[in-house]
């Protein structure tokens, strides 16, 4: 292997065995990798599928300040993704690397605000501004997470399907510690929110408030020790160019834009599913008693199906599989609307799972292949993963806040009423809008936009070749 010029950067990531960014990485490097995301799953699935039903049912804020908590929660994380991305690439080197400081030492603070987000305060008047101070405060620290980790993928290994298979590792980690959040949260929001409830009028609510965030925490802490122990980082130096000649750059290659506009509006679909289907259950297809098990089983679809699509898009292309994967979960979800049964609810979540995995790996997938062909095109620019990551995220959390409180205030005026147990037919009308008509649009702009995305299988395999004589 030929000696570093002392000008040239290139950081080189051993993972617990000191694997050699060339070699292929062992089963256990990528486990090490993969368990650092799960626990944000955990979180992340619990607010993604509950946090909107809890705050109009359990905290009985009215819809439009849930909906003003959602959407500047979701606002706030996606600003704080660049803000974040900036400090990262402009951090000092430790002796356990320039991103683990991030990863470890935000852990702590995310599980008390995680804590609090689902702690029902005892007074009332105040509640609004209690959820959206700690949501945001939530999404920020989460955010000090996700940036450093997720730009570690780039430097697993220079192997492009070494870096593949260490993504698919990782999201099905990531599934299934959706699938742990899920499961626990929403035992939790049945056992509070069935006929009984309804009965009582909320008598579960403390507990429920109380007890989500103790059930969950745990999980928050463990694979941050985990991933500090799997992950240490040796560096090379050399002075990268200033961030905002990077970003300029960033925002102006072509692939990433067309790849992240186009999951930008796939992800506003899958998020407009997952916030709105507990009470598109609940309130329009009279499924209260089923939900916690249909979500289930959506992600355990989704959880087994990761392998599957690993090898699809091994076999026949990342972008192949994105429109196949993606297309498959719209007439289902439509079928759900229509054909409003439990046997049906069933094979629409088997079905729906498949395509969440879809969108959880390929996005992931594709975004190395488009910072390699970034690296061919500006050969003198080094050290902005974190940009193409902390970006791609911004734009898809903001995007997906948006709709978010839109559809979260269009239960408002349809005259959600906050804490009853039966709602008024112009609601029932507006969750299947939510969960047929308007995911099914957002999902066909996306497609097209991808068709766009000009990085094939040959131009990612001419790239792998070039890179390669590059080293």
């Amino acid at each position: 292997r030929p000696k570093v010029s002392p000008g040239r950067k290139s950081l080189l990531f051993y993972l617990c065995s000191q694997t050699h960014p060339e070699q292929k990485l062992s089963v256990c490097s990528k486990l090490c990798f993969a368990i650092g995301g799960a626990p944000n799953q955990v979180a992340g699935s619990a607010t993604a599928f509950f946090l909107q039903i809890y705050l109009l049912d359990v905290a009985q804020i009215n819809p439009f300040q849930a909906s003003m908590v959602l959407f500047t929660g979701k606002a706030w994380g996606a600003v704080s993704d660049p803000i974040v991305g900036f400090f990262v690439t402009k951090s000092r080197w430790t002796k356990i690397g320039r991103l683990m400081p991030w990863m470890v030492g935000c852990t702590p603070f995310v599980v008390v605000s995680y804590f609090y987000l689902w702690f029902v305060p005892p007074f009332t008047n105040g509640r609004f501004i209690w959820y959206l101070g700690f949501y945001c405060l939530y999404q920020t620290l989460i955010t000090c997470f996700h940036v450093p980790y997720s730009a570690l993928t780039m430097f697993l290994s220079t192997d492009q399907r070494e870096r593949d298979s260490a993504t698919a590792y990782r999201m099905t980690m990531e599934v299934l510690g959706t699938l742990v959040g899920a499961a626990i949260q929403g035992q939790i929001v049945a056992s509070a929110h069935t006929l009984k409830h309804c009965r009582h009028h909320n008598v579960s609510a403390g507990h429920l408030g109380n007890s989500s965030g103790t059930e969950v925490i745990r999980s928050l802490a463990l694979s941050q020790d985990f991933l500090s122990h799997a992950v240490c980082i040796k560096d090379i130096t050399e002075k990268p160019i200033p961030f905002h000649k990077g970003f300029v750059l960033v925002m102006k290659h072509g692939p990433y834009l067309t790849l992240t506009a186009a999951f930008l509006f796939i992800s506003v679909a899958i998020q407009l599913v997952q916030s709105n289907f507990v009470l598109f259950c609940t309130y329009a297809v009279d499924l209260r008693d089923h939900f916690q098990n249909i979500v289930l089983t959506i992600l355990m679809s989704a959880a087994v199906s990761i392998p599957f699509w690993q090898w699809f898009l091994q076999k026949f292309g990342k972008k192949t599989a994105a429109f196949c994967g993606i297309t498959w979960i719209m007439p289902f979800t439509v079928m759900l609307v229509f054909i409003p049964n439990l046997v049906v609810a069933y094979v629409v979540a088997v079905s729906s799972g498949l395509s969440v995995a879809a969108s959880l790996l390929l996005p992931w997938s594709m975004l190395p292949d488009v910072v390699d062909d970034f690296r061919l095109a500006n050969r003198n620019s080094k050290g902005h993963e974190a940009i193409f990551y902390s970006f791609y995220v911004f734009f898809t959390k903001f995007a997906a806040g948006i709709s978010l409180g839109v559809s979260t205030l269009c239960l408002e005026f349809a005259g959600y009423d906050t804490g009853a147990c039966r709602q008024p037919q112009a609601v029932a009308y507006t969750l299947k809008l939510l969960i047929g008509a308007a995911p099914v649009a957002f999902i066909i702009t996306g497609l097209m936009i991808l068709l766009l995305y000009p990085i094939s299988e040959d131009v990612r395999l001419q790239n792998k070749l070039a890179l390669e004589e590059l080293r």
